[in-house]
């Protein structure tokens, strides 16, 4: 793969070290062409051809966000942003007072809230201490042996440590106490390989401005199809049920697949350009990416350390991410962070530490204008 060919897709190249798709990511050429071609078609022809434009992108679109998690089409709904699909989880699900959730005190609170918010129905989350930006999987299996834990809640990466969990060996043990598993994956899907099948996964959220290279304000929301319908969808609306076009008969017959949880009009300039961004992913391949992103993600590890930099990201075999969280010297954060940004060089300042997350078209030249910066 010819990565340097990649940047002329990012036109961001051309004025900043951009090192923060952890946070928000730019798009690239491609997903700004996606959102011409739905602009040109609302402007010059309105909804005239809305089956044969929009909802034919949208069910295209379901079916390779399926393909990128290795699931059936039936089990992806678009949402919002990662918080609605974990919320469609917290809300939906049967709980019963002393149920209890496990999750850990690394989660970004989009993973925090929606179960917090149970408080009142008798749930209680339970935040394990995570052990210099890592979860220990063996905390993991000590606390899914309470009878009284439903659901583990976590990240496929955590945003500030960049620790990258083993969600397979995650998946086994949910699956063998007959634990459900949802899984944040925004930090990795579009970075790293992920299966959610392979994992046990049984529920996943994702918003596309990240490592997708897309939009705010659209993603997706995975539901395994053997759960599906233990999730009481919290909102339910004309697209829930079947024959959503025959407007004139009221009926609650649910579609069969996730489709039941996309309530209203969907966000279709979003899935527009969520579309393209995945087919970017795809043609360059996930496991390609992963490679080109490790690759810089060591580089620069090993550049901050020789220079007495202080590593916040563990580094460990099958640990890694695509980010890396440091601190320079005796400096603040915000200060290192600050220094940086007046260089052209865009991270993030999460966890006590600096963040850098490069992406595939990022090269060699970023991490050095990065370096020369501190």
């Amino acid at each position: 793969m010819n990565w340097e060919n990649t940047r002329s897709w990012f036109p961001v190249t051309r004025e900043f070290a951009y090192l923060n798709h952890a946070g928000v990511a730019p798009i690239s050429t491609r997903v700004e062409a996606a959102l011409q071609r739905y602009s040109n078609e609302a402007t010059r022809r309105g909804a005239f051809h809305y089956g044969d434009v929009y909802d034919a992108e949208i069910e295209r679109v379901r079916r390779r966000a399926a393909q990128l998690v290795g699931a059936d089409p039936e089990a992806i709904a678009f949402v919002k942003n990662t918080t609605e699909g974990l919320g469609i989880v917290a809300a939906g699900l049967d709980w019963q007072p002393g149920d209890q959730i496990v999750s850990c005190d690394l989660e970004y609170p989009s993973n925090v809230y929606p179960w917090w918010w149970l408080r009142d129905r008798g749930v209680e989350t339970v935040l394990l201490p995570g052990r210099n930006g890592r979860l220990p999987l063996e905390a993991v299996d000590r606390a899914l042996e309470n009878p009284r834990t439903r659901l583990l809640a976590l990240s496929s990466v955590e945003y500030g440590s960049g620790y990258r969990h083993d969600l397979a060996a995650l998946g086994r043990l949910c699956r063998d106490r007959g634990v459900l598993f949802c899984v944040d994956a925004i930090q990795s899907l579009g970075c790293l390989p992920l299966d959610v099948a392979e994992c046990n996964i049984d529920f996943l959220a994702a918003d596309g401005h990240k490592w997708l290279l897309s939009v705010e304000g659209c993603g997706i929301f995975y539901c395994a199809l053997p759960v599906l319908d233990r999730i009481r969808p919290r909102i339910v609306g004309w697209r829930s049920v079947t024959d959503n076009t025959d407007y004139d008969r009221y009926h609650l017959d649910l579609q069969p697949g996730a489709g039941r949880f996309e309530e209203g009009t969907p966000n279709t300039a979003g899935i527009f350009a969520l579309g393209a961004a995945i087919d970017l992913i795809l043609e360059l391949g996930v496991g390609a990416i992963a490679e080109r992103v490790l690759e810089l993600t060591e580089q620069l590890s090993g550049e901050l350390e020789s220079r007495g930099a202080t590593l916040l990201s563990p580094r460990g075999s099958g640990e890694t991410s695509g980010i890396v969280s440091f601190r320079w010297a005796d400096e603040d954060p915000n200060r290192t962070a600050g220094r940086l940004r007046q260089a052209g060089v865009f991270g993030a300042v999460r966890r006590g530490g600096v963040r850098a997350s490069p992406h595939f078209y990022n090269d060699t030249r970023d991490l050095e204008q990065l370096l020369a910066a501190l």
